[in-house]
């Protein structure tokens, strides 16, 4: 990975450039929450290369993606002439459009997060649902990277995440991460109804295609964590919320 690459990463974060497991268990989540919303007007709010734009509109779905970064947007429309470059807090399209929000590990990178979810409540239809997926403050790695010493050091960093804010926002002042409050503040006084919050682990496909079977097992072990307290510790939240 270049520097520039990984300067990139540091601000914005890795999309997903492959299909695999994790992808689309979590496809399947979204298309859960979905219901019957698919067969209107859906949104991807940060689309990266657009594979779920991609995975969306082969399920009938008629999608628009918008991504800030514009290399990236580029990259998108060779699987979709429907993509946008512009930011999340400012989208340049009419309130009550959108019968589905998706917005996939994005909300921890804008400038102004609480801007883009008032943005994405705008932009549903009354009834018209958001699914957001984002960190979880109480997951072991922070798989952002670190700055140290005006340095970026990229991949997962152990337990910074369970630092005090101040020191741990001064490591990782890239991205945001966030506790089950966090969330709920983002949506304080919008008209929503809340109709899924839950927090889950990941697929682990890099230590499945490493370990194997004991990989497939660990990723057993930790998705049945998913319906205990012990989800705390789970790499994302899970949202959907309702236009009201």
């Amino acid at each position: 990975m270049t520097e520039r690459d990984m300067q990139k990463a540091a601000l914005r974060g890795e999309p997903s450039y492959v299909w695999r497991a994790g992808q689309q268990r979590r496809l399947d989540m979204i298309v859960r929450a979905a219901e019957d919303r698919l067969g209107g007007l859906v949104l991807e709010n940060g689309c990266g290369v657009g594979m779920y734009v991609e995975k969306l509109t082969g399920l009938g779905a008629k999608v628009i993606g918008l991504e800030y970064d514009l290399e990236r947007a580029v990259e998108a429309r060779i699987k979709s002439d429907r993509i946008i470059n512009a930011a999340g807090e400012f989208i340049p399209l009419p309130s009550s459009t959108f019968d589905l929000i998706l917005s996939h590990e994005v909300i921890e990178h804008v400038q102004d997060d609480r801007a883009a979810i008032c943005e994405m409540v705008r932009l549903l239809k009354h009834g018209g649902r958001a699914v957001i997926f984002c960190p979880n403050l109480g997951y072991p790695y922070e798989t952002h990277g670190i700055f140290w010493n005006g340095k970026y050091f990229f991949g997962n960093k152990l337990f910074v995440n369970y630092l005090p804010r101040t020191l741990r926002n001064k490591l990782a002042p890239h991205v945001r991460v966030y506790s089950t409050r966090d969330m709920q503040e983002l949506f304080e006084g919008l008209p929503v109804k809340f109709i899924e919050r839950t927090i889950i682990f990941g697929a682990y496909d890099n230590i499945i295609a490493r370990f194997g079977a004991l990989g497939k097992f660990l990723r057993a072990i930790l998705q049945f964590l998913e319906a205990t307290p012990l989800k705390w510790f789970g790499l994302s939240h899970f949202w959907v919320v309702e236009k009201i």
